[in-house]
């Protein structure tokens, strides 16, 4: 890359995306620099924590491997009758249940290493002439990597944004302190939200509940945060909140009973983001930025480190246009099997159903996770084909 310039590569987010595009580059024998409000310092995020295997397998070519208890695959259960069950089992690997900020500290420690510099604040505005890229104050790139989350400005200031085609859903997050008990992340179904429920230590157990706004309330203070989450303080009233949701999961609230809360509530959303391409002149947009339906797949961590690893290969081909077909080869699997269980999730009278027809066909099972566990950048899986390509837009 050319000397004209501050850098080769800025990063707008310093989220796994962001950062595993920063180390991609940086491998690359780029000039990067990530600009976060946080600076180089790790970031929580109300998440679920599991990542898949295939975002295990990105984490480890990047070098990285955090600290976290791996999980073999994903039991679905009634809240109302928790004997209604299905055990799924991943065909290739394992995921990893880890803290937000266990990944990211592992992230922060490898960009440092690869050389990347950091940056508190944000990409506040930019111009784009030629092959430059110009921020606010004065920076000059030859690219942009928009990672700056589901509520993107810089997506939104590039007018890159379509509007959502469903009623918009949240997430509340908190954790215990208690031995886990299962290797598998557990998905309780109620009538009107979900609870995910993933082991991220040997003494921690994280538990996220999704809902729509109906339920829950659509709350502007669950996005503040760009789309990373937001700690929610005690005048919020979001404990109080989230306790209210956990009853709707008796047997999971008898579980919990008596263990000690481990972390304060922290919201996010809404989640549906659509885009109407990802690339603008020297932008481009990966994870969050880049698109996002919805978190009940557990996808996002997986999604944002192939989308980051795309998004470089681009740059590194001096062809920027390619990117938005590989970001469709990855994600297609995403968004077609993501809106099919969506709209099974909204239909109350179909949970049954759902789960005993995975308990009826395990192999198939098996392989949906597969397909799911495997997102890559190259868009291929491990498990091979399932469903037609659908790009999600």
């Amino acid at each position: 890359m050319s000397d004209d310039f501050d850098f080769d590569v800025v990063v707008a987010g310093g989220g796994p995306a962001g950062l595993a595009a920063a180390i991609h580059a940086a491998h690359a024998g780029l000039r990067v620099l990530v600009v976060d409000p946080h600076g180089p310092a790790s970031i929580d995020k109300a998440c679920g924590e599991g990542i898949m295997p295939g975002g295990v397998d990105a984490l480890r070519r990047l070098g990285v491997r955090p600290e976290g208890r791996p999980f073999v695959g994903i039991r679905y259960a009634l809240a109302a009758d928790p004997a209604c069950e299905a055990f799924g089992n991943f065909p290739i690997g394992s995921g990893l249940g880890v803290r937000r900020t266990a990944l990211s500290g592992a992230l922060l420690d490898r960009a440092a290493m690869a050389g990347v510099r950091f940056r508190e604040g944000r990409v506040a505005g930019f111009t784009q002439e030629g092959d430059e890229v110009t921020l606010a104050d004065g920076t000059r790139a030859r690219w942009l990597i928009a990672a700056d989350g589901l509520r993107s400005p810089i997506r939104r200031a590039l007018k890159l944004s379509a509007p959502p085609r469903h009623a918009p859903r949240f997430g509340l997050r908190r954790h215990y302190a208690m031995s886990p008990w299962t290797m598998h992340v557990e998905v309780h179904l109620a009538a009107d939200a979900e609870a995910y429920v993933t082991p991220v230590a040997d003494d921690l157990v994280g538990v996220a509940i999704l809902f729509g706004g109906a339920i829950g309330g659509a709350d502007p203070s669950l996005e503040h945060g760009a789309g990373r989450g937001v700690e929610l303080p005690p005048e919020h009233g979001a404990g109080a909140r989230y306790d209210a949701l956990l009853r709707r999961f008796p047997a999971l609230s008898a579980r919990l009973a008596g263990a000690e809360a481990a972390s304060a509530v922290r919201g996010a959303g809404p989640f549906e983001q659509r885009v109407s391409r990802r690339v603008a002149g020297n932008v481009l947009l990966v994870g969050d930025a880049a698109g996002y339906l919805d978190p009940l797949t557990g996808e996002g961590v997986a999604l944002g480190l192939a989308t980051a690893e795309a998004a470089v290969d681009a740059i590194r081909a001096d062809d920027p246009a390619s990117y938005d077909a590989r970001y469709d080869a990855i994600t297609h699997r995403y968004f077609t099997l993501t809106s099919a269980l969506l709209a099974v999730v909204r239909r109350p009278a179909l949970h049954r159903p759902l789960i005993r027809a995975a308990r009826a066909w395990p192999s198939m099972f098996d392989r949906v996770l597969g397909v799911l566990a495997h997102l890559r950048a190259d868009g291929e899986t491990p498990v091979g084909p399932l469903l037609p390509e659908a790009p999600y837009v």
